[in-house]
């Protein structure tokens, strides 16, 4: 039996290596397939040259994206019979010019005994490529993306493949993908492209039946990406009635003439084609741009909803008009930038978990600030609103000054990888992951909020007190030490808000003032004062309202974000009116005034 097991095990090895081989032996034959393909590129021939950069392209073998570059720029030769890239000169004592060798496709320096292969320059045959092969390299530097195994590869270079000019090299492969490919984005994409470069042709008038066909199925697919041809198409059209001149002008008096021998409506009904495809693509795109606005909406509401719960445990529960509230955020945003910093997350060196990190660290920091507030200030002005406000307005400057000399005006802050990008929940409606998250950690904090009020003790004495100061320290309540800990949470959820934006805006010193208190005490006043469940309505409305507004057109005026503002200040201006105390009855200790 051990002797078995030892020749299965055996076995086993064996068949493994003769797999390794074998694809070792594949990769070395294809390497050798693509390095005869560049030999091709020094022919005479030029249709031979022209003919080894597609074959070139096919391969799909993204180390050509950047060989093609330095063959478009000259770098690529022939020494002793084989390809090689030099992208510099060097030049020796006896001022000999010399030239450092590179493999065209490693990119890795050819070595000798250990050092790289320096050859005079006279050695190397040049490949000089013609302008005609220039542009078709650049060009093929996109194709090779079709043939990538990689999915948004080849998302990529299907768009690219339609955009203009177009690559009209490319119609093979497109169509290839389109009916194969396993991805429903990259078929949609390239059979998008394939249409837009017939759309393209110049081989007859708009009004050819073949690119009404054509237009047809763009209208039918909703292509956002042909609107603006369509447009410019329909242009050429109407302009021949009324005597402009153009590529399809003689067809389209040809079509004339035939409307008033035959009595068939053929300028009329391309002009329809063209306006009834443009019509079914901008109410595609009405949609798309409306849904994105409501989604937009959401996220900016979380943000709003996370600023604001701090404003309501400190505002609603306490009476406590903090001002330097937005400055707690953008504490909670500097401190994520800092986490960044220690971590050296950059775009071309991502360290993801540092993003991880600056959620607990952005609201200490902020709470931490938060408890030095109360101590220092606030705990002197209870049921004093206007001394608090002033107080804390000028403790908020302080906070501003104090971050502009650490950081200066503006500072970047680099999303973790994974918080780029979206997921196409519908064709052209692209859920942002970032904005998905921010969604998400609202929902978090406001369970965590809930929990904390209604199923602890801490919340139960937060609440005591907040309710009747003197009932809860006459039953045993440190009241003080409440305060201080409830205005340290309410200022670290304000960080976590700062955390949150991070993802989507800008980061400066006066953030939060300029963009979010505001905003945030609107939140409070429209849901009532110190509900958390108003607050998660009202901050929902006012961020989808805002991103709705925002966009709207009337005429041909543009709300704006300027104006957009001043609607919603209205619009809650209204609301109030007809309902003072907001969507829920205020509790707490402005329950009474």
């Amino acid at each position: 039996m051990l002797k078995r097991g030892v020749l299965y095990r055996t076995g086993i090895i064996l068949l493994l290596q003769a797999i390794w081989l074998f694809c070792a032996l594949s990769a070395r034959a294809d390497d050798a397939v693509v390095r005869a393909d560049i030999l091709r590129l020094a022919h005479d021939d030029p249709a031979v040259r022209r003919e080894a950069v597609m074959a070139l392209a096919k391969t799909g073998d993204q180390r050509l994206e950047d060989f093609l570059e330095s063959y478009r720029m000259g770098s690529i030769y022939i020494w002793k019979g084989r390809p090689v890239l030099c992208e510099r000169t060097i030049m020796d004592e006896e001022m000999n010019e010399l030239a450092p060798l590179s493999d065209p496709l490693t990119r890795r320096p050819l070595m000798n005994n250990g050092r790289q292969v320096v050859v005079p320059v006279a050695e190397l045959t040049g490949i000089s490529p013609t302008r005609r092969e220039r542009r078709l390299a650049g060009r093929a530097k996109f194709l090779l993306r079709l043939s990538s195994p990689d999915a948004a590869m080849r998302l990529s270079g299907a768009k690219k493949a339609g955009d203009p000019p177009g690559i009209v090299e490319a119609v093979e492969l497109l169509r290839e993908l389109s009916e194969n490919d396993p991805d429903r984005k990259v078929r949609y994409t390239a059979r998008e492209s394939l249409l837009l470069l017939r759309l393209n042709e110049r081989t007859a008038g708009p009004e050819a039946e073949d690119r009404l066909a054509v237009v047809r199925e763009l209208g039918e697919m909703k292509s956002m990406r042909a609107l603006p041809r369509l447009r410019e198409l329909l242009r050429e059209i109407t302009g021949k009635d009324h005597g402009a001149e153009g590529f399809a002008a003689r067809p389209l008096r040809t079509a004339r003439g035939l409307v008033r021998s035959h009595g068939a409506p053929a300028a009329d009904s391309a002009e329809q084609v063209y306006r009834r495809a443009i019509r079914q693509i901008e109410i595609h795109q009405g949609f798309v741009d409306y849904f994105g606005s409501i989604f937009q909406g959401f996220s900016l509401g979380s943000i709003l909803i996370l600023m604001a719960l701090g404003l309501a445990i400190t505002f609603g529960l306490m009476g406590v008009i903090n001002m330097a509230h937005g400055e707690l955020m953008m504490i909670g945003a500097y401190t994520t930038f800092e986490i960044q910093r220690l971590a050296g997350h950059t775009p071309d060196n991502p360290s993801d978990w540092y993003y991880m990190l600056a959620l607990p660290a952005a609201f200490l920091s902020s709470a931490l600030v938060g408890y030095l507030i109360e101590v220092l200030v606030v705990r002197h002005l209870y049921r004093r609103p206007v001394e608090s406000l002033l107080a804390t307005w000028g403790v908020g400057l302080i906070l501003i000054q104090l971050v502009r000399l650490r950081y200066g005006d503006n500072i970047g802050v680099n999303a973790p990888s994974w918080a780029r990008g979206g997921i196409e929940v519908m064709q052209d409606i692209v859920l942002p992951y970032g904005r998905c998250f921010i969604i998400v950690l609202c929902a978090f904090c406001v369970l965590l909020i809930y929990y904390l009020m209604k199923r602890t003790g801490l919340g139960l004495r937060m609440r005591a007190t907040m309710q009747n100061r003197d009932m809860a320290a006459s039953l045993g309540v440190n009241t003080g030490r409440v305060d201080r800990y409830t205005f340290a949470f309410g200022s670290g959820i304000a960080g976590i808000a700062g955390y949150a934006w991070t993802l989507i805006g800008g980061v400066t010193p006066d953030m939060g003032q300029t963009n979010f208190i505001v905003d945030s005490f609107l939140v409070v006043v429209t849901g009532g004062v110190g509900e958390l469940l108003g607050v998660i309505f009202s901050g929902l409305g006012i961020g989808v309202l805002t991103k709705v507004l925002e966009p709207a057109t009337i005429g041909s005026f543009t709300v704006g974000a300027i104006w957009a503002k001043v609607l919603l200040l209205l619009v809650i201006v209204t609301f109030i009116q007809f309902k003072p105390a907001g969507l829920f009855a205020p509790r707490g200790r402005l329950a009474d005034e």
